[in-house]
């Protein structure tokens, strides 16, 4: 007796069962490598296309930006422009300018009196801020050398 205790024809069979149990196996459930070569060579030039074209379209899209920009500008100064234009129109009429100078200058007419009224509080001085604007120019003149003067007038005492 050979000391191989089972034939070569058990062995076979052995071997065949165990194949069949395999191909069992396989048919249920097929396994097979999901990233082929073919899928991983197309997402590597999708991935390197997209890097390639990252940097150019974010270049494209800000230089859009700017134009949009740009022309937002154009028009805001072709605006004031237009603006200025009917403001300088208006200045070359006599009595838009005579208009100008009483509001602002206080300016009257000859054989015209003018007068300013006041609040009736008695106080002179308006205080700082948004009330000093709206002052007369003389008043705001005689204020400022008034001030000089006084100042001229502490530092000649300073200096005896």
């Amino acid at each position: 007796m050979p000391a191989d205790r089972f034939s070569t024809a058990t062995r076979l069979k052995a071997l065949g069962e165990q194949a069949a149990a395999r191909v069992q196996r396989a048919g249920r459930r097929p396994r097979r490598n999901r990233l082929t070569g073919r899928a991983a060579l197309l997402a590597l030039v999708l991935c390197s296309l997209v890097v390639a074209l990252a940097y150019p379209t974010r270049q494209y899209l800000s230089q859009r930006s700017d134009i949009a920009d740009q022309r937002r500008k154009a028009q805001d100064a072709a605006a004031a422009l237009e603006r200025l234009r009917d403001e300088k129109a208006r200045w070359q009429d006599p009595a838009y300018v005579r208009q100008q100078a009483r509001r602002h200058l206080h300016y009257v007419m000859p054989g015209e009196t003018g007068y300013i009224v006041q609040d009736g509080s008695g106080v002179r001085a308006a205080p700082k801020g948004a009330q000093a604007a709206q002052r007369p120019w003389y008043d705001k003149l005689w204020d400022t050398v008034d001030t000089a003067d006084a100042a001229g007038a502490a530092s000649a005492a300073g200096k005896r």
